[in-house]
């Protein structure tokens, strides 16, 4: 008989619905019958908690980055008093509620998001399918006959099926890119290391990375910058485009389908000079030496046939593999949990591992990190297909057959491995089911990457429902991508020095969606520069009206103020803009020049 979810206690069902009241997440209804529950929530929460951001600062003081944003954790991360499950009952039997709560977790809570629950990982967050034995399976919202995918699969449905505007989870061999790509929506993985793992349950120490799901790219960067704690800085577009052309053959997906919609949208945006093709297996054959090494000692029989995308999943297993029976060996001994055979099966089907082929391993991951690195430079992005195939279907044997494991390993091994960031972005869908394309950039260029996909996310939706319908236009897209679009266009204006043109583009993103402070913000730009000083005064002072934050539009408003001579006002501007960002030079200098003027 399967174990039943836990209980939530009196309390905190109360204080849920003071979540309720709020609004912030009116959808995870509390109900006497699982089976209701499930339904409202589509399996996709294990515990509902309540932690509040602290107050808002009073002006000038911006508002916390992440007001009015709800969250949710994978059942991995510590909450204090709460107990993390780890995807199995027993594991909850035998440990102790946290003592503190996680610093990632703290850090969202105090940038103004509200937590509102954690939700079902697999068994020991170590499969990629999202079905789990000792609980319902969460239900795919963009698929409910398929698998929800990736080990942090509660946390991809509860951003897919709209109960929260981004989740937590972890990222070892693919259990936040696998789950985005599976359930319709973006998912981030951070580069190894650069985000502390304190106060979460390690799967493998070495492979794992903290990643975030989101349905929009504003709201993926929005959280990044948070969680990475990223200063202010310029947005920069990458130079290279870099196509896998035969790890794209890895996807049963029609391979001109993810290819011809990067391709137009990386044309389009940068320019026909800024794609590449690579062969990635010979490129990494040629740049990881160890891999010859481990590759004698698996020679045997047909394992001498290995290519070099097995060979480096091999490798990843192995580290996966090897440093959970690390971390949780003695635990599984000692308690002797039940164990789903899979699960059981990819644990201990290898022998102990000797210090030699240990070391051999770490020495692949070292050279594939400077390989990824040397092939992507700063301003590089590589892409590949995030999964093998549109979800298998719930109970389906694809996913435990030989050639979806080694097709899915193989494309999931190359950040694992080398530790870089890697972000799932869906495009649309095929068989009605979705679809997605991964874009990697090298070991620490996170926030280039979530820029990346912020630039190319409109981009990419418009493509993609072109290559699904070539007859369809751009009126199928929503108002809100057009808009998007329009600004690019704008943009691109902008940079060639065309202010006029600049201008009737933004006004175009205006009329589809004038709630966007950026539109008007950028407008103003452009007004800037043919000196029309009182329409970008009026247009920025609009851009603040919808988004207090914008340290550009403060900028751009001072500068025009000063034009006309309205000193005081300027000065009130550039000072706004240091209290966002200290360290803006531009904003100071200003500041500093105008006020000598004034005292004059």
């Amino acid at each position: 008989m399967q174990p039943k979810r836990r209980h939530i206690p009196a309390s905190r069902a109360s204080k849920l619905c003071v979540l309720l009241g709020l609004g912030l997440a009116g959808v995870l209804l509390v109900t006497k019958k699982l089976k209701k529950r499930v339904r409202e929530d589509f399996g996709a929460f294990i515990e509902k908690l309540l932690l509040l951001p602290p107050p808002q600062p009073a002006p000038p003081k911006a508002p916390h980055p992440l007001t009015a944003l709800s969250f949710a954790l994978s059942d991995l991360f510590d909450v204090k008093g709460y107990v993390s499950g780890f995807g199995h009952p027993d594991w909850i039997r035998t440990h102790e509620a946290a003592a503190s709560t996680s610093p990632v977790v703290s850090v969202l809570v105090e940038g103004g998001a509200t937590c509102v629950g954690k939700t079902v990982v697999g068994e020991f967050a170590f499969s990629i399918s999202g079905e789990t034995k000792h609980y319902d399976t969460p239900t795919n919202p963009a698929a409910p006959a398929h698998i929800p995918g990736g080990a942090c699969s509660g946390a991809a449905v509860a951003v897919s099926a709209n109960l929260v505007d981004f989740s937590l989870g972890i990222d070892t061999v693919g259990g936040v890119r696998a789950a985005a790509g599976y359930c319709g929506v973006l998912g981030f993985r951070s580069s190894q290391g650069i985000v502390s793992n304190a106060g979460i349950i390690p799967v493998s120490s070495s492979l794992d990375a903290v990643g975030w799901f989101a349905r929009d790219p504003n709201t993926l960067r929005r959280v990044g910058h948070v969680i990475l704690q990223l200063p202010f800085e310029a947005q920069r577009n990458p130079r290279q485009i870099i196509l896998a052309d035969d790890y794209l053959q890895f996807s049963k997906v029609p391979v001109d389908r993810i290819k011809q919609v990067v391709i137009k949208s990386a044309e389009k945006l940068f320019g026909r000079q800024a794609l590449k093709h690579e062969n990635l297996e010979k490129y990494l054959e040629a740049k990881v030496p160890s891999l010859k090494e481990f590759c004698r000692e698996k020679a045997n029989g047909d394992d001498a046939k290995l290519t070099t995308s097995m060979l480096l999943a091999n490798v990843m297993q192995l580290l996966q593999r090897h440093e959970f029976l690390q971390n949780h060996g003695d635990w599984i001994n000692t308690v002797n949990p039940s164990i789903d055979p899979a699960v059981y099966s990819q644990l201990c089907k290898t022998p102990e591992l000797t210090d030699e082929v240990i070391e051999n391993l770490n020495a692949v991951r070292n050279q594939m990190r400077v390989a990824i690195g040397s092939l992507l430079k700063d301003d590089g992005i590589l892409v590949i297909p995030t999964m093998p195939s549109v979800p298998p279907k719930l109970g389906s044997k694809e996913i435990m057959s030989e050639d979806y494991q080694n097709r899915a390993s193989s494309l999931l091994c190359v950040a694992s491995i080398s530790g870089c960031c890697q972000v799932t972005v869906p495009l649309g869908k095929h068989d009605k089911c979705p679809v997605s394309v991964s874009l990697i950039a090298r070991h620490g260029g996170d926030r280039f990457l979530l820029d990346t996909v912020q630039k190319m996310y409109a981009s990419l939706q418009e493509n993609s429902t072109l290559m699904v319908n070539p007859k369809s236009s751009i009126n199928t897209i929503s108002q809100e991508e057009s808009a998007e679009i329009a600004k690019e266009k704008g943009n691109q204006a902008f940079k060639e020095k065309q202010w006029q043109k600049a201008i009737g583009m933004y006004s175009e993103a205006i009329k589809l969606n004038d709630e966007n402070g950026t539109y008007y913000s950028n407008r103003a730009a452009a007004y800037l520069e043919l000196g029309s000083f009182r329409q970008a005064e009026a247009d920025c002072t609009k851009a603040l009206a919808l988004d207090k934050k914008n340290i550009k539009a403060y900028l751009r408003r001072g500068t025009a103020r000063e034009m006309l001579g309205n000193f005081k006002e300027a000065i009130d501007d550039f000072s706004y803009a240091l209290v966002l960002e200290p360290n803006n030079k531009r904003a100071a200098l200003s500041a500093d020049r105008l006020g000598k003027v004034f005292l004059q």
